[in-house]
Formats: C-alpha cells, structure tokens, sequence
C-alpha cells in the first residue's frame, strides 16, 4: 500500500505556530505581569512552557506517524524506521534543554542544580545510546540501500523440492533451475502438442501443468525478456454462453490483475486468446517456493518466517486496496527470490480457473487453505485472504497444518467449524503475540478477523521488531 505523506504539513503548522504564537502571547503585558503563586510563576511562563511542550510533544508524534507509515523493506525505510524514536528522543531533550535555560521554571528550581544536570546528562547518554545502538544494528540496512545490483537477472535458485498431495500441485512449481540460454535458431517441439507462438511470445518449452492447464517457458522477441505463459483450453466448455461468459470474466480478470504494480506482486504483461487457448504472460520468476520451507527440517528463523508473512499481507492489503481479491493464498503461490524479495503469484487465476469448469458445484481455491467461506461456497472478500494467510504462518512456523482431513467432507467441516491447535503447542520460544495474531486471523466468523491485510503486517512487524536476532 503506497504511504501519502501529506500529514506532515500540520504537524509542522503546529509546530511554526508553538513557535511563533507562544512568544509572542509571553510579551503581552496582561500576562507578564499576571502572577500564579501555586506555581511560583507568571503567564508569560506558563505560556512559553505549554508552547515549548507543545512542540515537543509534535515532535515525537510525527516520529511515531512517521515510523507507522515506513515500511519494513530491509532496506532504507527499515533504517530510517529504527533511528526515528531515538533521533527524535535526542532531539527532545536537547530542545527542552535550551527551552529550560531560556525561560527557567521556578516548580523545577533553577538551571544548574546537580539533580538538573543529572537529568540533563542522563537524557542525552541515554538517547545518544540508543541512537548509536538503533545505527549499528541496522546499518546493514543502509548499506543495502546504496549497494550496487545489476539491472541483469540473477542466476536461479536451485529450489529444494518438499514432497506434497497431488491436490496441492500447481503450475507455478514448474520453475527451472535456470533460463534457458536462446540461441540463433529456437526448436519449437511442434510434434509434441507445444505451440510455436502465443500472441507476440515465442514458445521455448513446456515447464508443467497445474490447476489452469499448461505452463510454457516463452520469450519477447522485441525486448528479448522470458515470460511465464499460463494457458487455459476454451474448447473444455461446452455450452456457447458459458464461453461467452467465461471469455469476458478471464480478461476482466487479467485486466485487473495486470493493473497492479507492486514489488512483491508477480508482474502480468500480457493476455489473449490464440488456437482455443486463453493464455496470460507472466513476469518469470526463479527462486524457491515457499512450501520448501513449510517442512519441519527446513523451517527458516521465526523473525524472518514473520518479516514473510507480513511482506505478503502488504501485497495483499495492496490488491484490496484495488479491487483484486486473490482467493488462492498458500505457499506455492509465493515464491523467496535472492536477497529474500518476496513475490506473490496467481492473483484472480483461481476463480479464472474454476469458471473454466462445467461443475456448478466447484469450490474455488486449494482445500487445505481455504477460508470457512470459501469451503461453504459463500460470497468472499479481502478477509478471506487473511484467514489462508494464518494457515500459511501457522504452517511457515510449525511445520504442520492447522487444518488437515483425509477427505473432502471432513476438512470442510474442520476448516468451518473445528478450532485450530494452538500455536504454543508447538513453538513455546515464540512471543505471546504471535498467538494472538494468528488466532485472529484465524477467525471462524469474518467479521472477527483483521478487516485489513495491513493492520495483520504492521501487528507482525512490531512483533519482530523487537525479537533478537
């Protein structure tokens, strides 16, 4: 969700008018020469005094707004994020040292008592600290921030393959180890069902088959860039109207879908309809799925399996903020390229998938993620995504899935009704908070649950903002 900066501008009036009005009520007569004996003090005093706090207290709120709408990017913001409270503390107290040595305050006694100068010393060690703390800790941070990367694409990931139900499988986990290499002439295998184009995009290979139908390995001739193409057959819907129907929903979808730009969402380029395939061109991606690190051999450090879940929920809140409800959150729809950036895939291609399908009955999405919504049928929203997300943590974290059923009928009923184990259970190092955050994510009712994707991301954020290391 991209940060408006625009409050900034009353918290500096307010500050300008402290600093301007405040002085200037302290040299009306009808305050100088008012005089408040309980505060050994005239008005002029107490005018300057509230003017000063008032600036302090403008101070440290813009600090604190500020440090809210920063983003935990793990690179400047992160930086900046950490330094604001102390930069802000030192600031304060050198303020309200020269506020105090201008005006004085007859209730405090006057400037250079020994217990002023402890105060006074003990502020700005204090302060100095933590602000020297906050730097180190995060210079790494700052220096990624102005790090050297090639604009070129890195070298894939050679991603740890988990063992997983065949329901589970979806195209997305097709990814190669590397791209291929193009050469002056490209071999399109003709013979073996593979099409040699798809709009613009020449076809180099197949990379699996999911959900939607077949994945291709394509290529921009004009701008020479690799692309993902997901393809769906038209011909598997009988019915005239229904393809009608079908055909405007898909590229309402892609529309909309392609309408999104953020660095944590997958990128889509293209759509189109070629030979009875409707097909989308997506941004091709190397890394490691996220389900590689959803086994409990191969689960990450909690802090960054919680900096995972709240980077997806910011692209989610994102793509709420837009319209787009994704309706398929799981592991292997979220992939971990290098340097830990994180994407999310197949926004909308669930329900485009499922309106492919002649059964009326069909429930969108992957069971075992499912909202209780979801699995009854009923009408979803952006806190549907949520709910699939707290099964991700719970499952990023533990290992094991908070819902789980030999079939269908059964995982419904658990899904909707059953309550999940408590993350405790299995993860007794883990802030408290932790607990409270899933267990409200994973609300039975949808009204109960965290109305937007963001408020779960800030509440993890501040969690691992003060795990260690």
């Amino acid at each position: 969700m991209t940060t408006s900066w625009g409050w900034i501008g009353p918290y500096f009036i307010v500050i300008l008018l402290a600093v301007l009005v405040g002085p200037f009520l302290a040299t009306l007569p009808l305050f100088t020469h008012t005089y408040l004996r309980p505060l050994g003090m005239n008005v002029a005093q107490v005018v300057r005094f509230i003017a000063d706090g008032i600036c302090l207290l403008m101070i440290w709120s813009a600090a604190s707004r500020a440090r809210r709408d920063l983003k935990d990017n793990g690179k400047g913001q992160t930086f900046l994020r950490a330094i604001l409270f102390p930069s802000a503390s030192l600031l304060i107290v050198i303020a309200a040292f020269q506020a105090y040595e201008a005006h004085g305050i007859s209730v405090l006694g006057p400037p250079r008592q020994p217990l002023y100068t402890w105060l006074v010393t003990g502020g700005l060690i204090g302060s100095a600290t933590w602000l020297t703390f906050a730097w180190v800790r995060h210079v790494d941070a700052l220096t990624s921030m102005f790090a050297w990367r090639p604009r070129r694409r890195a070298v894939a990931e050679e991603p740890v393959r988990a063992e997983k139900p065949d329901e589970v499988r979806a195209a997305d986990e097709a990814i190669p180890a590397a791209p291929p290499r193009p050469t002056a002439g490209i071999a399109v295998r003709n013979g073996n069902g593979v099409p040699a184009t798809l709009g613009r995009y020449q076809v180099l290979k197949e990379l699996g088959r999911g959900a939607m139908g077949v994945v291709y390995l394509g290529k921009d001739p004009t701008i020479q860039r690799f692309v993902a193409i997901k393809t769906m057959r038209l011909d598997d819907i009988d019915k005239e109207e229904d393809l009608k129907e079908f055909r405007d929903r898909f590229f309402r979808e892609a529309e909309s879908t392609g309408r999104l730009s953020h660095p944590n969402i997958i990128t889509v380029y293209d759509a189109g309809e070629q030979d009875g395939l409707a097909y989308i061109a997506m941004e091709y991606l190397e890394g490691v799925l996220l389900n590689c690190y959803c086994q409990k051999s191969t689960l990450v450090p909690a802090k960054q399996a919680l900096q995972i879940v709240a980077t997806v929920a910011e692209a989610l809140d994102y793509a709420h903020s837009q319209g787009v409800i994704h309706r398929d959150v799981k592991p292997p729809n979220i992939m971990i390229l290098k340097q830990r950036l994180v994407k999310v895939m197949d926004f909308g291609i669930a329900k485009m998938a499922s309106a492919s399908k002649t059964q009326s009955s069909m429930i969108v999405g992957t069971p075992r993620y499912m909202s209780p919504e979801q699995a009854t049928g009923k009408d979803v929203d952006g806190r549907s995504d949520v709910f699939s997300l707290g099964i991700v943590l719970f499952e990023l974290l533990t290992g094991e899935r908070p819902f789980d059923a030999e079939n269908m009928p059964a995982l419904v009923m658990r899904i909707a009704k059953s309550p999940h184990a408590p993350l405790m259970k299995y993860r007794r190092d883990l802030p408290t908070r932790v607990q409270s955050i899933l267990d409200r994510a994973l609300q039975k009712e949808i009204q109960n649950r965290y109305r937007y994707a963001g408020d779960m991301a800030q509440d993890l954020r501040d969690v691992f903002q003060v795990m260690p290391r």
